[in-house]
């Protein structure tokens, strides 16, 4: 079986730009449902949402890189790995939290600012912690990781979607109301296809490869919903805000991570099945604890 660092994925361009389309798709239906009372009522006791940001952006990556010295991954894993932690939380995290009963209104309101933040502490996340571990920082060194190119890359895919939804709701708010339920399912199937996409790509490199990701996403998925879960409840949040947090870390970008590693690392097949996988694993994770929650 050859070396997983040494597999470069397919991915061609048109691929690769429906994946771009997707993504926007996924965050102008977000947009949809910002409003500025919204934004408020949240700001007006921000506890909560700076609480789910300190976990998403700092506990998580650094929990990931503690899994990774303490597993020794190969080198492509680990990098995937960082670079999912390293990625906003997910496009969908929205939907589980409606179904979880949780605070829809932080999770909505967590992932639009975690999005913007992504322009900056995305590249800065992965390139701190690539360079930090001996084995990775060899790739760091030749990959052209290029900053610039990365913030447009998130610009293009989050936040002119995000700007063109809010234009859109003030321009046509009543269809915008029919037009974002719509979108709040698609957004769902969307995600999906992307993964699909990527496994049907390289369907045979998958099935070789799978079970040295498997365990690897399982715990870093499972370190994500504890480090929401965990810093709510240190910070003695309601329990709808911690059903929230969890979902938000839990659920990551995995579909901008796959878009990350076949514009920046040419598909560089560790990288990109623990990213396919996560896409796929934190959707039955999400499933799992949503209509848990929504019990309780």
């Amino acid at each position: 079986m050859k070396n997983i660092d040494q597999v470069i994925l397919n991915f061609n361009a048109s691929t690769v730009l429906i994946l771009n389309v997707c993504l926007a798709i996924i965050m102008f239906g977000i947009a949809l449902d910002l409003k500025k009372s919204l934004f408020l009522n949240i700001l007006r006791a921000p506890k909560s949402l700076l609480t789910g940001l300190v976990a998403q952006w700092i506990l998580l990556p650094f929990l990931t890189y503690l899994l990774i010295s303490v597993t020794k991954p190969q080198a492509s894993i680990a990098l995937g790995m960082m670079l999912i932690a390293a990625c906003p939380g997910g496009n969908i995290s929205n939907f589980f939290s409606a179904i979880a009963r949780a605070n829809v209104e932080l999770s909505i309101v967590m992932t639009c600012i975690s999005s913007v933040l992504a322009i900056i502490l995305t590249p800065l996340l992965l390139t701190y912690y690539g360079n930090l571990y001996g084995p990775t920082r060899e790739i760091m060194q030749v990959v052209s990781l290029d900053w610039w190119d990365v913030t447009q890359t998130i610009l293009l895919i989050i936040i002119i979607p995000i700007i063109a939804g809010q234009i859109f709701v003030r321009s046509f708010p009543v269809f915008a109301i029919r037009l974002k339920s719509f979108l709040r399912l698609t957004s769902m199937l969307l995600f999906i296809i992307i993964v699909i996409g990527a496994f049907a790509a390289n369907y045979d490199y998958f099935l070789t490869y799978i079970g040295l990701v498997f365990l690897m996403v399982l715990a870093h998925n499972l370190i994500a919903i504890m480090s929401g879960l965990g810093m709510g409840k240190i910070m003695r949040l309601e329990t709808s805000d911690v059903k929230s947090l969890s979902i938000e870390v839990g659920i990551q970008n995995s579909g901008l991570g796959l878009l990350l590693i076949f514009s920046f690392f040419s598909g560089l097949g560790g990288m990109a099945i623990v990213a396919a996988w996560w896409g796929i694993w934190h959707i039955v994770t999400g499933f799992i604890l949503s209509f848990i929650w929504s019990k309780v």
